[in-house]
């Protein structure tokens, strides 16, 4: 029978080994999207007596990807994509609230943690196993959600069959319009200076500079990842007010700024509640036009965040959530 797309999923599953699959523990919660197989098929050039060629054909590279498509940001679900993108990281906090700290690479390459991702439906399931974030973004906007999409990219695609008896975990939805933006001068204490009614949306593109490093090592797929350098923008559009005319005049002024932003959940049962924070430092690169929306003004501003040695920041990405290790 033809496969029935309600019944589509990913699953994904934390390697102890990289490289080496393994059995999936967790079922992803968003819209599907199947794996993208890219081994190379190479029919072989050859003039043997005829027109129509002969099926001589071999593969010398495998690969696949996983363009995992925008849906609802949780503090349960966000940590796989920062594990896989950014670092490895153990949770600290003994109380029920645990806090998930990542940082990106700075001086030295983080390790990562790698997944095996299977896809499909009833009808076939495929699997990729070291599976490792490239890019991913969080965005959103006023009435909405904040949102989160990732890229994953593994070593190859192969025909597989679902983990079984996987159990929907639960999560928290974050409305994008419970966040909060705080900006300050570099050499400041960031998160002193909230900016209050003039967020309205933004897009936080995050490039995490892992690329697969293939070399003849008795493969056709790549061996090992590595790091080529990070990059992390900051788009956001705000009111046309004072929050936004200050900033414009840093921008014009070259002066370092540092940027927070938090979102808030529920209790996470301690007295703390759920959180995911993103820490910027660097400086504004353009802003557009004036624009309009709903009869106001509005400017758009892109963020590039560097490292900068006064505050010793570049990035990082705190979640706060109940979990203690990710299922």
């Amino acid at each position: 029978m033809p496969g029935v797309r309600g019944l589509a999923k990913i699953q994904l599953g934390a390697e102890t080994t990289a490289g080496t699959a393994v059995a999936t523990t967790t079922i992803w919660r968003g819209p599907f999207a199947g794996l993208a197989d890219e081994a190379v098929v190479v029919f072989a050039e050859e003039d043997v007596g005829y027109l129509s060629k002969v099926d001589r054909t071999y593969v010398p590279a495998k690969g696949g990807t996983l363009d995992m498509p925008e849906t609802e940001c949780t503090f349960e679900q966000l940590p796989y994509i920062l594990m896989a993108g950014v670092k490895t990281t153990t949770p600290t906090g003994t109380q029920t609230s645990k806090t998930w700290t990542f940082a990106l690479p700075t001086t030295a390459a983080n390790t990562i943690k790698t997944y095996t991702i299977e896809a499909g439906d009833d009808q076939a399931a495929e699997e990729m196993e070291y599976s490792f974030v490239e890019e991913f973004h969080l965005s959103g906007a006023v009435g909405g959600g904040l949102m989160m999409s990732a890229r994953w990219r593994g070593r190859q695609v192969s025909t597989s069959t679902f983990t079984a008896a996987l159990s929907l975990p639960s999560v928290e939805e974050i409305p994008f319009s419970k966040g909060k933006l705080y900006i300050d001068a570099s050499g400041g204490t960031i998160g002193t200076t909230q900016k209050s009614n003039t967020l309205i949306d933004l897009d936080l593109a995050v490039d995490t500079g892992l690329r697969a490093y293939t070399a003849a090592d008795g493969q056709v797929y790549f061996s090992a990842t590595k790091q080529i350098g990070p990059e992390v923008t900051l788009d956001i559009t705000f009111e046309h007010d004072g929050t936004a005319t200050a900033e414009k005049v840093a921008w014009r002024a070259e002066t370092g700024r540092l940027i927070r932003l938090v979102w808030e959940g529920s209790d996470c049962g301690d007295g703390v509640n759920k959180k995911v924070q993103v820490d910027l430092a660097g400086k504004w690169e353009s802003f557009e036009t004036l624009g309009e929306r709903d009869g106001n003004d509005i400017v758009t501003g892109h963020f590039r965040a560097r490292y900068v040695s006064a505050d010793s920041l570049f990035a990082a990405i705190v979640v706060v959530s109940a979990l203690d290790s990710l299922p």
